[in-house]
């Protein structure tokens, strides 16, 4: 946006030279996934292509935008997607490569800053307030930014570039896909009141609905509406979005936001009663999650089991291992000494879920194994991770898990509905 002026103060709000000074990057990755992938494999670039399991209950990881135009969205039911885009290219996902790719992603954001908050895999903001002198003003950062995710890693990003990080995320979102908008600080108010009021963090579709019958359509509407209408409607996220309407956000970039846990989990074609495909199962999640973790440089403190019935209800259990690792050998194990734990199973499964929870940073101190086999456990996982970085990961795996791929994709019974996202 072209500088116009200044657009208004807004309450308790921060003086407007001070941020001027500021300068917050949000990059949010183009279909990730999909973009990876296409990067891999050319024959597949302005294809219409769907990222994830072609399993009647599975959901949609990432979509191209050709897929996109025919209305398929990221966790839509995968069933739902395929009516939606019958022609679509459906590819597995390769967690391990995507989370390589991730690392070179956030390394090339440290080059132009050291305030690097990632989101997710795919998105991060940057502060670049301190970089300015050295690298001109922010928006140019940004185009830099975009230019070397472009050239380096084959990928494309979309950038918003304001004053604050809630401002950022809009105008990143706006300029999808490819695109740089830049919202300056004295363009904040009048940028945000000219946007629906669902454009605002907390305002989902019910909230929109209840603004709407007052008469609330816009931020603008919601801006000039009394703190008491608001905090009787909504609460106190009422009164949280009124401040993000006048463009107030004082969050900071946060740099070090380590993961919780890292998990995988799969949702059978069929209910399973069958102790032998739940093990199968679980070891097959294991050498995902195990993957995942080494791509981050994580180890798991603690392994925990989540089934969800056929009647939806669900159920969890952990255990700590001793030392922390990050191996599918370790994982697997304790995976199935928690199944065994539960004992007889009331109903069969619908759901069975894998995570590794109080992550560390491997690399640490090395306690020895007791197991003499387990380094070379965790020397072949690692040549696994490189070859399905490099061909897919069907290409290499357990021999017990040969037949599975087809056992887990056998279609829904009739006129059962697919899985919702979870």
């Amino acid at each position: 946006m072209d500088d116009r002026g200044a657009g208004g103060g807004w309450p308790d709000a921060e003086p407007l030279d001070s941020l001027r000074r500021r300068g917050i990057l949000h990059v949010d990755m183009d279909a990730f996934f999909v973009g990876v992938e296409q990067r891999e494999r050319p024959e597949l670039r302005g294809q219409m292509v769907i990222v994830g399991f072609p399993s009647e209950r599975s959901v949609v990881l990432s979509a191209s935008y050709e897929a996109r135009a025919y209305g398929v969205r990221s966790a839509m039911p995968m069933a739902t997607a395929l009516r939606a885009c019958p022609r679509a290219i459906v590819v597995e996902p390769r967690h391990t490569l995507y989370y390589e790719v991730s690392r070179e992603l956030m390394a090339l954001f440290g080059e132009f800053t050291d305030l690097v908050e990632p989101l997710s895999v795919d998105e991060a903001f940057l502060d670049v307030s301190g970089a300015v002198r050295r690298l001109g003003p922010p928006e140019r950062i940004a185009a830099a930014v975009k230019a070397e995710v472009r050239s380096r890693l084959g990928l494309t990003a979309s950038v918003g570039v304001a004053a604050t990080k809630f401002v950022a995320k809009i105008a990143s979102a706006r300029s999808k896909p490819d695109g740089l908008l830049v919202i300056r600080p004295e363009e904040t108010v009048p940028y945000l009141h000219s946007l629906p009021v669902g454009a605002l963090w907390g305002i989902g579709g019910k909230t929109a609905e209840v603004l709407a019958r007052l008469g609330i359509h816009t931020v603008e509407d919601l801006a000039h509406t009394p703190d008491s209408t608001l905090q009787r409607m909504l609460g106190a996220p009422g009164l949280h979005a009124k401040a993000l309407s006048w463009g107030i956000d004082s969050r900071r970039v946060t740099p070090h936001r380590e993961e919780k846990s890292v998990g995988a989990e799969e949702t059978f074609a069929s209910d399973v009663v069958d102790d032998e495909v739940l093990k199968r199962e679980l070891l097959r999640l294991s050498h995902r999650v195990a993957a995942r973790l080494r791509a981050a440089g994580l180890e798991a403190g603690t392994v925990a089991l989540k089934l969800r019935y056929a009647d939806f209800s669900t159920l969890s259990r952990s255990r700590a291992v001793t030392v922390p690792a990050d191996s599918a050998h370790v994982l697997y194990r304790e995976g199935v000494r928690l199944l065994a734990g539960i004992g007889p199973r009331p109903q069969s499964v619908r759901l069975i879920g894998l995570r590794g929870e109080r992550l560390s940073r491997s690399g640490g101190a090395v306690q020895l194994s007791l197991e003499p086999g387990e380094d070379n456990w965790r020397t072949a996982e690692k040549t696994i991770d490189a070859v399905s970085a490099r061909f897919g990961r069907s290409s290499l795996r357990p021999a017990s898990l040969l037949g599975e791929a087809a056992e887990r994709r056998r279609p829904s019974p009739p006129g059962e509905p697919p899985e919702p996202p979870v």
